[in-house]
C-alpha cells in the first residue's frame, strides 16, 4: 500500500455505550455501521466492501443489504479490527473495492445474542493449558506477567499506576464508563482477581461497538468530515498458548507488527503525537511501550510513573480512558481506532493539541496476535 493513499472517511461508535440490554450483537454492529455511514454521508448502497469479527461478514452484509465485492472475516481477537484496516487499505489500493465498512459490536455485559468463548478440548489450549486450571484471561495473562515483573523489578504499584493514569483520561470523556478519580492505593485495595491483578487492573465488561469506513485518498475530499489517512500498518501472530510465547518479557508479535508499521510509515518515534495501546489489563501498555520501541526493555514502568503518558505528558496515551475505564466489550481494538481518528479529526473529548500522527496498537488473545495502524491527518 502506498503511504497515505487510503483514508478513514467515516467513524462512529454505537448510539449507547456501556449497558445496552435491549440490543443484540448484530443490532450493535448495525447501529455502529449506520452511525458511521451517517458520519460519512453514505447509505448501504454506497458500500462495496465489508469486514468484521465476532460475526460473519456474510451475516453483516445480509443484515445491512450490502452487496459487496470484498469481504474479510479475519478474527484473531481484540486486534482483528487493526488487521481489517490493513487488509481494507490493501484491497482499496488493489481495486478490489472502493468503499469498505469495518464493524464491531459485542454484548459483553448483557449477553444479548452473544456467543461463547469455550475452547475445544482438542485444541492446543484445551489439551495443554486448560487441564491446569486457568479460568479466562485474568488467570492466563499472569503467566508472562510474573516473569516480566521479576525480570524488570516491576511492582504491583507500577501496574496500579497504569490504571490511575487511564482513569485521569477517562474523567475527561463524557462517554467513559468510569470517571471518578482513583489512586494507587484504591487500585491496590480493590478485590484480588489473580495475583498480581486487582479488579481495577482488569478491563471493563461492557456492551457497545463501532465502525469505520475507508476509501481511497483521492475520494476523501468529497466526504463531509476531515479525512484521516493510513500511513503505515503491520500485523503478526505468535501462539494460541500464552505458556508458549517465545519470550515472556516481550511480545514477538508486537515487535513484528510495530516495526512493519513504522517502516511503512517512514516515521521516527519522536514524530508520534498520540498513542493508543490496547489495555485489557494494566500490563499491556508496559509491553507495548517497550516492544514498539518507545522505551527500552524495563523502562516502561518509569516512563508511566513519570507521567509521560498522562495529561500534559510528552506522549499522551489511551486518551479515551482505555479498556480499563472507557469501554471493553471483549474485543477492544475498535475503540482504540475510534479514538485515534477522533484525535486526528480534532474532536476528541481529551484532545491532544496539534496532534498529527497517531499510533494505534492492538493485541488479540493472550499475546496471540497483534495489529498496528499509524494514522495522520496530513496528506
Amino acid at each position: 500500500m502506498k503511504q497515505n493513499s487510503v483514508a478513514v472517511v467515516g467513524a462512529a461508535e454505537t448510539t449507547k455505550m456501556g449497558k445496552i440490554p435491549d440490543v443484540s450483537v448484530i443490532g450493535l454492529h448495525a447501529d455502529a455501521a449506520l452511525n458511521a455511514m451517517a458520519d460519512a454521508g453514505l447509505t448501504p448502497a454506497d458500500i462495496d466492501g465489508v469486514a468484521t469479527a465476532g460475526i460473519s461478514p456474510v451475516e453483516l452484509a445480509h443484515y445491512l443489504g450490502i452487496k459487496p465485492t470484498y469481504a474479510d472475516g479475519t478474527s484473531v481477537g481484540g486486534c482483528s479490527f487493526m488487521l481489517h484496516v490493513r487488509h481494507a487499505a490493501a484491497a482499496i489500493a488493489a481495486g478490489h473495492a472502493k468503499t469498505i465498512l469495518i464493524t464491531h459490536g459485542e454484548s459483553g455485559r448483557s449477553r444479548v445474542g452473544a456467543g461463547g468463548f469455550a475452547r475445544a478440548p482438542s485444541s492446543l489450549m484445551g489439551q495443554f493449558e486448560m487441564p491446569f486450571g486457568p479460568v479466562g484471561p485474568p488467570t492466563m495473562f499472569t503467566v508472562p506477567v510474573l516473569r516480566y515483573m521479576k525480570t524488570y523489578g516491576v511492582t504491583e504499584e507500577d501496574l496500579a499506576m497504569v490504571s490511575v493514569v487511564q482513569r485521569e483520561w477517562a474523567a475527561k470523556n463524557p462517554r467513559a464508563s468510569f470517571k471518578d478519580p482513583i489512586t494507587v492505593d484504591d487500585v491496590l485495595n480493590s478485590p484480588m482477581i489473580a495475583w498480581p491483578y486487582r479488579m481495577l487492573m482488569c478491563c471493563l465488561v461492557t456492551d457497545g461497538g463501532g465502525a469505520l469506513i475507508l476509501t481511497s485518498a483521492d475520494r476523501a475530499k468529497d466526504f463531509p468530515n476531515k479525512p484521516v489517512y493510513v500511513m503505515g500498518t503491520g500485523e503478526s501472530v505468535e501462539t494460541p498458548m500464552v505458556s508458549q510465547m517465545y519470550d515472556f518479557n516481550s511480545s514477538t508479535a508486537f515487535r513484528i507488527s510495530g516495526k512493519k508499521a513504522f517502516d511503512e510509515a517512514g516515521i521516527k518515534h519522536s514524530d508520534v503525537d498520540h498513542l493508543m495501546i490496547y489495555d485489557a489489563f494494566a500490563h499491556l501498555p508496559l509491553y507495548g511501550l517497550e516492544d514498539l520501541g518507545f522505551v527500552k526493555p524495563g523502562e516502561a514502568k518509569d516512563f508511566i510513573r513519570e507521567r509521560n503518558t498522562a495529561i500534559g505528558g510528552k506522549l499522551p496515551m489511551n486518551t479515551n480512558g482505555g479498556g480499563l475505564s472507557y469501554m471493553h466489550s471483549g474485543m477492544y481494538g475498535m475503540y482504540a481506532l475510534q479514538e485515534s481518528v477522533r484525535q486526528l479529526r480534532g474532536i476528541a473529548p481529551a484532545q491532544v493539541e496539534g496532534a498529527k500522527i497517531s499510533v494505534c496498537h492492538g493485541v488479540g488473545g493472550m499475546f496471540a496476535s497483534s495489529g498496528t495502524v499509524i494514522f495522520t491527518n496530513e496528506k
